[in-house]
């Protein structure tokens, strides 16, 4: 695996691989990787010829009160697990490479109605600071096909109408949730937590899976449902940001008509604020 910094040496290796007819595959990150991510370098080593990764806390997407400083980096230890997983080709630029005039200049990319609410409204900016890296990565990689995970689930939704809406020719991949074996979701924000704390959070997955089994049973008022889960939530230990159940492709409300469902998540424990979600197919069931 060969590690370049700039857009330059990215473009130059990219277009080597297809010279030689391979398809592109790439795997955004922020770095500090666990096993989530390399399960999305392994899907995507599954589906094309050569993989690209990168790592780039983009300042963009944190908000003044944020950890972007905190936010650890960790390049060696990130490729090793890169390599491991079957990455070809890691993209590790600096802020100065990917906005080279700087950030209050900076072209705006904005995808409405997506990024509203959830986490849009407690993270204001974010969702276009992730619409902005992200399509400024697609151009530098022009990669046949990215995966991401389905942990993020409403930054799924706003980088597959990204990509629709602009005509990317990309096929967005979305790779199921890892989780430890007592359900919490895979994040690097985990390492926040302390030992007492990591023992809680586990009861955030046990609470969406509560919920979605009353839901498969016929349970349909979901304002109750959100309202009992909320003080289930608090009752643990957490400081609830919010609990949802919307339609799963628009991200609307869920009515008792809907039958794709997912529920969605943000909760802190301290300073940490954790997030996740289940997909719900009641026609599947």
């Amino acid at each position: 695996m060969n590690t370049v910094k700039t857009v330059r040496e990215l473009r130059a290796a990219v277009a080597r691989a297809r010279s030689e007819g391979k398809r592109i595959g790439f795997v955004p990150t922020m770095g500090n990787l666990h096993s989530g991510h390399a399960a999305l370098v392994t899907k995507a080593a599954q589906r094309v010829d050569f993989v690209v990764a990168s790592i780039f806390v983009n300042p963009l997407q944190f908000g003044p009160s944020e950890d972007l400083d905190k936010y650890p980096r960790t390049l060696a230890a990130d490729q090793e697990k890169l390599l491991l997983a079957g990455c070809h080709l890691l993209f590790a630029p600096t802020v100065e490479e990917m906005y080279p005039d700087g950030m209050a200049g900076q072209t705006r990319v904005s995808v409405p109605q997506l990024s509203e609410g959830l986490c849009g409204a407690s993270r204001p900016g974010h969702f276009e600071g992730v619409a902005i890296v992200v399509s400024k990565l697609f151009n530098m990689v022009q990669p046949d096909l990215a995966v991401f995970g389905q942990k993020d689930f409403q930054q799924l939704a706003v980088i597959r109408a990204l990509v629709r809406d602009l005509n990317m020719p990309i096929q967005i991949i979305g790779e199921p949730t890892v989780r430890a074996e007592n359900g919490l979701a895979l994040s690097s924000r985990n390492g926040y937590l302390s030992d007492e704390q990591r023992a809680v959070a586990p009861a955030l997955y046990r609470l969406l899976s509560q919920m979605a089994a009353v839901i498969v049973q016929g349970e349909r008022d979901y304002p109750a449902l959100i309202a009992n889960g909320q003080q289930q939530l608090t009752e643990a230990g957490f400081r609830p940001d919010y609990l949802e159940i919307r339609q799963a492709l628009s991200l609307r409300p869920a009515t008792a008509e809907d039958r794709d469902l997912v529920i969605l998540v943000a909760a802190f424990l301290g300073a940490t604020r954790l997030i996740d979600n289940l997909h719900l197919n009641l026609d599947d069931q």
